[in-house]
């Protein structure tokens, strides 16, 4: 069988990896041709681009480079018809991808999706579309079933893929040696020897790691005996973190460790977004954090329909994790709920117990990358049969 698969970030880079690996199990002689990056290829996909040339963000940049957007766009077309595949597989990266799915619906080509833009919670009118050119649909959060049946249209639930992804980094699985370049903070700037260390996840763009840290790094002073590990962003250097850490001793930072320093904490702050559902995972206890501009967050009040903005609070249908949205993001707030994090028992035990139903439901009888090369497997091999 020959697959088509499009991503166009890293996370896309890493699933899709991880679906190639499974679809390979199951299909001796699939050809595949793929967008995404290193471990796509690594997992034996033909690159044909990498994401790092795909990644144009917020409404000016994206303006700036529409001329290599369109560019992107009609030589994937051409690619495919190229290439002729028996299935064009789309993950995430709605701008790009449901371009190509209309198009490639319209060349009759088979369109599947595998973890599903988030048109529940802002541009919902994209379902409409969705419906007219996805033959099928693979979500990866309990809840967009029951969403998308609202729209009388048919998904099929496989699992998040992070559960796999993580528990693979717990077991060794992956990168076993990464353990040897962690230097673990023995002692706080008072000379003391640190009871445990706490993450702090301010996010990866400037701005919003302007908004968090600083908020984050005025709470560790209540902490002097406490480690403060900050998780850096790939694409930030480490002058601008000096800058920000200067006057706080107990706080130092990482790069490229973020699941060791998971692994290693007693409690994190963390921005919302994936880092929340990661950060559970770990079974860390976390309290979540969003701070933006006074217009921005009036815009996204009124633009995102969701009760909660942590991935965690959200599959649950219920408070699990503290939130501290916008004013409510202060020093005072934040030193409040970490040592409740730290000290009450009783809210860890419940914690945990959240954390344990939580990767349940994400589990849904096995890892995510098997569910759905199986799932895309056997739907291929039921049109095939249907079209002879």
């Amino acid at each position: 069988m020959r697959y088509y698969i499009i991503a166009g970030e890293a996370s896309g880079d890493l699933h899709g990896s991880n679906l190639i690996k499974e679809l390979r199990k199951l299909d001796a002689g699939a050809d595949i041709r793929c967008w995404g990056g290193d471990l796509m290829q690594q997992a034996g996909g033909i690159l044909v681009k990498h994401y790092r040339d795909l990644a144009f963000m917020g409404f000016v940049e994206v303006i700036k480079n529409l001329p290599a957007i369109l560019r992107n766009i009609k030589f994937c077309q051409e690619d495919i018809r190229d290439f002729r595949p028996d299935a064009v597989i789309f993950i995430d990266y709605p701008g790009f991808n449901l371009r190509i799915a209309k198009w490639a619906k319209k060349q009759n080509f088979k369109t599947i999706y595998y973890i599903s833009p988030q048109v529940w919670a802002w541009k919902e009118n994209r379902v409409k579309l969705i419906k007219t050119c996805i033959d099928k649909m693979l979500v990866i959060l309990p809840f967009e079933k029951d969403f998308y049946k609202r729209w009388g249209y048919n998904v099929e639930y496989v699992g998040h893929p992070l559960v796999q992804v993580v528990d693979e980094f717990k077991t060794g699985d992956k990168n076993p040696g990464i353990r040897s370049g962690w230097a673990e903070p023995q002692a706080t700037g008072n000379g003391h020897r640190s009871p445990g260390i706490i993450a702090l996840l301010p996010g990866s763009r400037k701005q919003e790691i302007l908004k968090k840290l600083p908020v984050m790094l005025e709470a560790s002073k209540s902490f002097p005996d406490y480690s403060f590990v900050v998780a850096q962003a790939p694409g930030q250097d480490e002058a601008f973190y000096a800058a920000l850490l200067n006057n706080y001793p107990n706080v130092s930072t990482v790069t490229n460790q973020t699941y060791l320093l998971l692994s290693k904490a007693k409690a994190a702050c963390v921005t919302s977004g994936t880092a929340t559902l990661e950060t559970a995972l770990f079974a860390v206890p976390e309290v979540v954090c969003y701070k933006g501009s006074p217009v921005s967050y009036q815009i996204a009040k009124r633009l995102i329909k969701v009760k909660f903005i942590s991935l965690v609070n959200l599959i649950m249908d219920k408070p699990v994790v503290k939130e501290l949205i916008q004013d409510e993001f202060n020093v005072a707030n934040l030193e409040k709920e970490l040592w409740r994090l730290l000290t009450d028992q009783q809210a860890q035990q419940k914690l945990q117990k959240n954390y344990a139903e939580l990767k349940k439901m994400l589990s849904a009888g096995g890892n995510a990358s098997a569910n759905a090369a199986k799932t895309i497997v056997e739907y291929m091999a039921t049109a095939n049969s249907t079209r002879h």
